[in-house]
């Protein structure tokens, strides 16, 4: 008690905390100027977005029912009605075998950085996997191409999920392992303590402990799939008709029939393009919100 009271005593000459200084009032001005800086340039970055999302609400909103939903665009770019039933449905199966081959890679290639960064491969995984993040698709879709394309495979869904894994899978490993550095140390000692081995420990505490973090990096990863374009062009190629093979013949996507009709003179041409790119951008926002809504309600769990 003694030692509190001594503490919370004031030594004499000596200024209280709660007093001000002198020099408060223009740590106050400096601190009132930077906030209107910050805002400032809060909103100089939300203005292209504000835009972005305008132009297509107003382009695409009127074109985007229920007919461009479950009807295939017509084949004549002058004529009026149809949809992207069938980018939608290539968009889904593209993505779906992305995901397939990119997020259980990403997640073991995530868990390989965190849980055995002493080994030497290390340093040369994380490496190339930053190198993978900064290359433009163009070179993943020319690198499919020529390996798999050019090789008896031949344009289709399956060669296009490749391109698609190949972006996705940079994204998915470094967002795992930043998920997965966040998993208390604690955790891995007591499991080690209670006789657990490292892949028991890995599967049974730190895998179910990052598991919403690494749902929500890979559905961020898939939010990239899904606007990619230039890989498609040079793997899935398009086609006008609904197709569910998975290899051998041409298949579309929503990015390749944006592409395809928004440079085309046609109006009906442009409406298209603009519902496909309003369709396009609600899947997108609709996956980022699940993506928050995960780590949300992880968070609160804990």
């Amino acid at each position: 008690m003694s030692t509190v009271s001594e503490v919370s005593q004031v030594k004499p000459g000596a200024r209280p905390i709660r007093e001000r200084t002198a020099n408060s009032k223009a740590r106050s001005r400096t601190d009132a100027i930077m906030r209107v800086v910050l805002l400032i340039g809060l909103l100089l970055a939300l203005i292209p977005l504000a835009l972005i999302l305008f132009i297509v609400i107003r382009n695409g909103a009127d074109r985007l029912d229920w007919a461009f939903l479950t009807e295939t665009a017509p084949l004549s770019y002058r004529r009026e009605g149809g949809g992207f039933l069938h980018g939608l449905v290539g968009s889904g199966l593209i993505i779906a075998i992305a995901a397939a081959l990119s997020v259980p890679l990403g997640i073991l290639g995530a868990v390989f950085l965190v849980e055995f960064h002493t080994s030497p491969l290390t340093g040369p995984t994380r490496f190339f996997t930053d190198v993978m993040t900064g290359v433009p698709s163009i070179f993943v879709g020319l690198f499919v191409y020529a390996g798999l394309v050019q090789e008896g495979f031949g344009f289709g869904t399956f060669v296009a999920g490749v391109a698609i894994g190949v972006l996705m899978l940079p994204i998915v490993v470094r967002a795992g392992e930043e998920i997965l550095k966040l998993v208390p140390n604690d955790l891995r000692t007591g499991s080690y303590a209670l006789g657990a081995r490292r892949w028991q420990t890995i599967m049974k505490v730190v895998l179910p402990a990052a598991g919403p973090g690494l749902i929500t990096g890979s559905l961020l990863a898939v939010a990239r799939g899904l606007g990619e374009t230039a890989p498609l062009i040079l793997t899935a190629f398009g086609t006008f008709y609904l197709t569910t093979q998975l290899q051998g013949t041409p298949q579309t996507a929503l990015p390749l029939l944006i592409f395809e009709r928004a440079r085309r003179p046609e109006e009906a041409s442009q409406a298209l393009a603009w519902a496909g790119a309003l369709e396009l951008m609600l899947i997108v926002l609709i996956l980022i919100v699940a993506a928050r809504l995960i780590t949300r309600r992880a968070a609160v769990a804990r």
